[in-house]
C-alpha cells in the first residue's frame, strides 16, 4: 500500500474575490490523501481542520520536535487501527488582521462562503463520499470556534464535529484583552497605523496579540461599512468606555447565546464532541461549561472532555477526537 502523502491545491475563491483586505483569493489548499489513496478507485470521509487565529492550513503540518504533525498522528492512528482512511483539508483562512473566525464580513471578506466552496471542490477534485455524514468539521481555538458554529449553522454540510477549546462565553475569553488594547493603542501610535501594515510593527509581543485579537475580532463580529476601518469597536479606545450596543453584537456571536437557536441543528449531528483544558489562560473552559449545561438543558446529545492542561500544544486532543469521528461515521 502506498504511504500517504499532502498534495497542495491552489483553488481561486470567488467568494474572497476583492475582499475589502486585499488578501489573497488564491491560496494553497493542503490535503492530506490516506495510505492506498492513489492505486484503488475506493473513496474516502473527508475531515476539515481548521487553524486557530494567527494560522492557517500549513500550520496542522509544521515540524516540531516533540509533537507529531498532523500527517505523522493519521498515519500513526491509521496504523493502529484507531482511525479509519479518511482524507484531511485544511483550508487557510488567515486575514492581514490575523483571522477571519470562518466568518462572512464586510469587513474582512466572505470566509464561511469560502468553506463551502471549498467542500464543493474537494467533492469534484477527490474521491470523496460527498454525504454529510461521512464530512466531519474540527478545529482549536478560533478554528474549534468556527467548526462549532459551521455545523450548528450548516448541518446539511457538516454531520460531525469536534470543538477544540473553542471560543465561547466572549464575557470572560474576550474582555480580559481589553485592557492589553488599550495601552497597546497608545503604546503603538494608534489603531489605525498598527492596521495599516501590521507585519511593520515590533516588537510582535503580548500587547501586540492583544490589539490584533481585539481589532480581528471587531472586524468580524461588529462590522460597519461606514466605519473609518471597516467595523466598530466594543469600547472606547482613549477611556475603555464599553459600548453596550455594539457588545451586543458581538454577543449575537458567542456560541452560549446561539445554542438555543440552533439546538435542532446540532440534535441532528451523527457526533458533537467538546474539550477545554482545566487550566485554560483565555477562560474557556468556564464558556465550555456554560455550553454544555445548555446543551443539557435543551437535550442535545454531546461528548465533553475537560483535561488537565492548558490553552497551548494541545494537538494530541486530537488523538481523541479522531478516532471518535471515525466510530461515529456510517460503516
Amino acid at each position: 500500500m502506498s504511504p500517504s502523502h499532502i498534495r497542495y491545491e491552489h483553488p481561486i475563491s470567488r467568494a474572497l474575490r476583492d475582499n475589502p483586505l486585499g488578501d489573497p483569493s488564491e491560496r494553497t489548499l493542503p490535503v492530506y490523501l490516506p495510505p492506498g489513496y492513489e492505486e484503488s478507485d475506493e473513496r474516502f470521509p473527508v475531515l476539515f481542520l481548521l487553524a486557530g487565529f494567527t494560522g492557517s492550513g500549513h500550520s496542522f503540518l509544521n515540524w516540531s520536535g516533540w509533537e507529531e504533525n498532523i500527517q505523522q498522528r493519521m498515519d500513526r492512528l491509521i496504523s493502529q487501527g484507531q482511525a479509519r482512511r479518511m482524507i484531511l483539508v485544511m483550508p487557510n483562512c488567515f486575514t492581514r488582521y490575523g483571522g477571519s473566525q470562518y466568518l462572512n464580513s464586510p469587513a474582512t471578506g466572505n470566509y464561511r462562503d469560502y468553506l463551502l466552496e471549498l467542500v464543493q471542490y474537494v467533492d469534484e477534485h477527490f474521491r470523496t463520499i460527498p454525504e454529510r455524514d461521512h464530512r466531519a468539521i474540527a478545529g482549536k481555538s478560533s478554528g474549534g470556534y468556527g467548526a462549532l458554529t459551521v455545523a450548528m449553522q450548516h448541518p446539511e454540510t457538516f454531520g460531525l464535529v469536534a470543538d477544540h477549546s473553542g471560543d465561547k462565553y466572549f464575557e470572560l475569553c474576550y474582555k480580559a484583552d481589553f485592557p492589553r488594547f488599550l495601552k497597546a493603542v497608545e503604546r503603538f501610535g494608534g489603531l489605525e497605523r498598527v492596521l495599516s501594515d501590521p507585519s511593520a510593527i515590533r516588537p510582535k509581543d503580548s500587547d501586540f496579540h492583544a490589539l490584533m485579537n481585539v481589532a480581528a475580532m471587531s472586524a468580524c463580529y461588529s462590522p460597519n461599512p461606514g466605519a473609518p476601518l471597516g467595523f466598530d469597536l466594543p469600547l472606547d479606545p482613549r477611556t475603555g468606555e464599553l459600548d453596550t450596543q455594539v457588545w451586543r453584537r458581538w454577543l449575537s456571536h458567542d456560541p452560549v447565546q446561539m445554542v438555543a437557536d440552533y439546538a435542532e441543528a446540532l440534535k441532528s449531528l451523527r457526533l458533537l464532541f467538546l474539550d477545554c483544558g482545566s487550566r485554560d489562560e483565555f477562560n474557556l473552559q468556564y464558556g465550555c461549561r456554560i455550553f454544555v449545561q445548555r446543551l443539557q438543558a435543551l437535550g442535545v446529545a454531546h461528548t465533553y472532555q475537560e483535561f488537565e492542561d492548558g490553552h497551548f500544544n494541545i494537538s494530541y486532543r486530537f488523538d481523541v477526537s479522531i478516532p471518535l469521528i471515525s466510530q461515529s461515521m456510517p460503516a
